[in-house]
């Protein structure tokens, strides 16, 4: 079941939640430093099992007949555990949800636990039956980019950060990063997805479409960039990889989308090229602008 567990939580994808909410609390500062290690540790674990094994429950028929599930992009779960995993994606995100509600409760930040209210309902939503915002399309693209990006505007507001135009670009710059993500990551599932009666932005637009959707959110992503202070404005040089990484696909075609998984899994390790230089770009923010 522990093997299950952490296959089911997507432990390739841990950082993309726990780094954005860390990154908005340090650089703004003034939280207990327990605060922040109980806040990263739940974005980094128990958030990602909450969102991947609820997914993974729910999406069970679909990913038996999808071939790339069965690793690092997704767990088959057998429906012999599906009951435990479906137990502990619930129940482990309770006591630090408790805790930092508990907090901003007391602080009068109520605003932080509304965000937080925001971000847990969009995990839940996105595969539990009977809302499945997953099967929304478009829908399901602002609710996967509400996953990541909410972690950040949770920190932020817990922080009380002061939310300027730049801070705003950035944020709403990440949130189309993350539609785009969503969208390119759909394509190579037309298939199986079809297959399996769910409907995505990618089954509706087909394959082609969807990618030149996402090149766009992508390029409009990095636009937004350029609103950031400096030297944030550099991030939008970040965008361009992922641009290129989804025109590589622009002539794919429904029959031939599965080979858009060769692009999906340069998407996984260009995350960690990004995150390493968006670290760097952060320390130089924070020396100019705080330290």
């Amino acid at each position: 079941m522990l093997r299950t567990l952490f296959w089911a939580s997507r432990p390739l994808s841990w950082v993309n939640t726990a780094y954005p909410f860390a990154a908005a609390v340090l650089l703004t500062g003034g939280l207990p430093w327990w605060l922040v290690a109980l806040g990263t540790v739940f974005f980094l674990v128990p958030y990602n099992l909450a969102m991947y094994g609820i997914n993974d429950v729910f999406d069970y028929e679909s990913d038996l007949r999808n071939p790339r599930k069965g690793g690092v992009e997704g767990a088959v779960v057998d429906r012999s555990a599906q009951r435990g995993v479906l137990r502990a994606a619930c129940l482990l995100p309770v006591p630090f949800v408790a805790v930092l509600a508990g907090y901003g409760i007391a602080t009068g930040n109520l605003l932080s636990v509304l965000v937080l209210a925001v971000s847990l309902f969009a995990v839940v939503a996105y595969s539990w039956a009977g809302l499945r915002f997953k099967e929304r399309p478009f829908v399901d693209a602002m609710t996967s980019a509400t996953h990541f990006v909410s972690p950040a505007v949770y920190g932020l507001v817990l922080a009380r950060a002061d939310f300027t135009v730049g801070l705003w670009a950035v944020l709403v710059g990440f949130f189309l990063w993350g539609m785009a993500s969503q969208m390119f990551g759909a394509v190579q599932d037309v298939v199986p997805d079809r297959e399996g009666g769910l409907a995505s932005v990618a089954t509706v637009l087909g394959a082609r479409p969807t990618v030149w959707l996402a090149a766009g959110l992508y390029a409009l992503a990095g636009a937004l960039m350029l609103l950031a202070q400096w030297p944030g404005q550099l991030a939008a040089l970040l965008a361009v990889p992922y641009l290129v990484n989804a025109l590589r696909f622009r002539g794919v075609t429904d029959e031939d989308s599965g080979r858009a998984n060769a692009g999906w899994k340069t998407f996984l390790w260009l995350n960690y090229a990004t995150g390493f230089l968006v670290t760097m770009l952060l320390i130089w923010w924070a020396r100019v602008h705080v330290l």
